[in-house]
């Protein structure tokens, strides 16, 4: 089951339950935010609530995507109680591509392990949570909050003193806070957690300034369950033209954490569990075409698509 946040004519805003090129509107919910804390007060799932609430109007969908009415699918009401945040070194692919990164002497010793190997290799023997036994913890990052992330269809802004600006394709946990201060989450949506990966291979130390761009999540939110294993494609596209194409994996099947790992270790701290709060966290990609030697530009579109999650997440390039 797949929801969508989205905005009317008149600027007011309504959810909808993906039903194929059309949407079913949730009654009396103007927000999946609005949904969540319905979920809280009646003890009900996501799913049982859209049941029940999913009515018999039904509005066109493709209509919706190409006017740009498609918001973000789980946004706070006040962006500064949005954490955006995420982590690397999650799949195999990312992997080797970090380690050529960050490889500190091109005449070093090819067995010598970087640091970014050493934090994959620890995931690979120990990044598992088993019944309720956490696994090794991973890399973290901070992207930023609410302000910083755009839906699908909006630019990806690369700001002026930005070396570079490219993809990262993933999945997203999307995360409200429960009135006890317990982490509920509320799904998951395909993400395109947005780099400077020119920076970050000048000394992995820049990976945190590297990390503070935009960032885009959507354009639907999975409520059901997540299949373990996932196949999704990311491609770039310059006008008419497809310049960069690779299919990815990614579930837990793909990973060397588990899912379940990343949230604990992002949610242990008690700054991440204050009532009410919204939290976007990114688990990792697979493939980059940085790491292929693609050199983007201003006007280049980004999408991606798995074929669970409904619609590709769109986003062209804005280089200021």
């Amino acid at each position: 089951m797949r929801i969508v946040q989205f905005k009317n004519a008149d600027n007011t805003t309504q959810v909808g339950l993906v039903d194929g090129d059309h949407l079913r509107v949730v009654t009396d919910m103007q927000s999946t935010y609005a949904l969540t804390q319905k979920a809280f007060e009646t003890g009900k799932s996501l799913v049982e609530l859209v049941e029940d609430r999913a009515g018999t109007e039904k509005i066109a969908y493709e209509p919706l995507i190409a006017n740009n009415q498609i918001l973000l699918p789980l946004t706070h009401p006040d962006p500064y109680r949005c954490w955006i945040t995420g982590t690397g070194l999650t799949h195999l692919g990312s992997a080797a591509s970090r380690n050529k990164m960050h490889q500190k002497l091109a005449s070093s010793d090819p067995d010598e392990l970087t640091d970014s190997m050493k934090m994959f290799q620890m995931g690979l023997e120990g990044g598992k949570m088993n019944n309720g036994e956490p696994g090794v913890q991973p890399e973290w990052f901070y992207k930023g909050n609410g302000l910083c992330v755009v839906p699908s269809g909006k630019p990806l802004v690369s700001p002026s003193f930005a070396l570079d600006g490219g993809e990262e394709p993933e999945l997203a946990g999307l995360y409200l806070i429960d009135p006890d201060g317990k982490p509920f989450r509320a799904g998951f949506a395909i993400g395109n957690e947005f780099s400077d990966h020119k920076m970050e291979k000048i000394n992995y130390l820049y990976l945190a300034h590297s990390k503070l761009r935009q960032s885009a999540y959507g354009p639907e939110m999975l409520i059901s369950e997540l299949p373990d294993h996932l196949q999704g494609r990311s491609a770039i596209k310059r006008g008419n033209a497809v310049i960069w194409e690779k299919e990815f994996l990614t579930g837990n099947a793909n990973m060397s954490h588990n899912i379940e790992n990343l949230e604990h270790h992002h949610f242990k701290y008690e700054l991440f569990r204050q009532p009410g709060d919204v939290h976007v966290h990114y688990f990792g990609t697979a493939v980059a075409s940085f790491a292929d030697g693609i050199v983007v530009q201003d006007g280049d579109r980004f999408e991606i698509s798995i074929p669970e999650f409904g619609k590709p997440l769109v986003n062209p390039l804005k280089q200021l």
